[in-house]
């Protein structure tokens, strides 16, 4: 981890951070923040779902805090990307670290289908063949308190 970056510090002062990371909201950085080499082996074609690749070509690298980062919309979030970019690869591997992500269910958007998704879907979603199902017997939760009131 750099010296002028702390995630602990970051999760601590929230107020702090304009945009979100996805290492803040998992507490960590995985490996394919961190090593070129870690995505090397995502084929866009092969994880697109529906031969459709028209969503992914807007993918495109971008910058948060600094840092180089790709955008995943599931959570809202930015992963940044620590390692050095090839020139003339940047929207490629940008993509590809976006991929391995979401195919590993690092995702927190992802990882809230598992409670709060209200239908049937592959709970990594199309990206993955055989993904487990999530949202088969979706229940609304209730905060105490909150319940609704008798005979409604």
């Amino acid at each position: 981890m750099s010296e002028d970056r702390n995630v602990a510090t970051e999760r601590h002062n929230p107020e702090l951070t304009i945009g979100i990371s996805a290492e803040y909201l998992a507490g960590k950085r995985f490996d394919y923040q961190e090593d070129i080499a870690a995505s090397a082996d995502v084929d866009l074609l092969e994880s697109t779902p529906g031969q459709d690749i028209n969503w992914l070509e807007d993918v495109t690298l971008l910058a948060e805090d600094g840092v180089p980062a790709v955008f995943d919309r599931y959570s809202n979030s930015f992963i940044k990307i620590y390692f050095d970019i090839p020139a003339g690869h940047e929207d490629e591997v940008a993509r590809k670290v976006l991929m391995k992500h979401l195919q590993s269910g690092n995702s927190y958007g992802i990882q809230l289908k598992r409670v709060h998704c209200k239908f049937p879907q592959p709970e990594l979603g199309p990206w993955v063949k055989n993904s487990a199902t999530v949202g088969t017997n979706w229940v609304p939760s209730v905060l105490p308190g909150w319940e609704s009131p008798a005979g409604h």
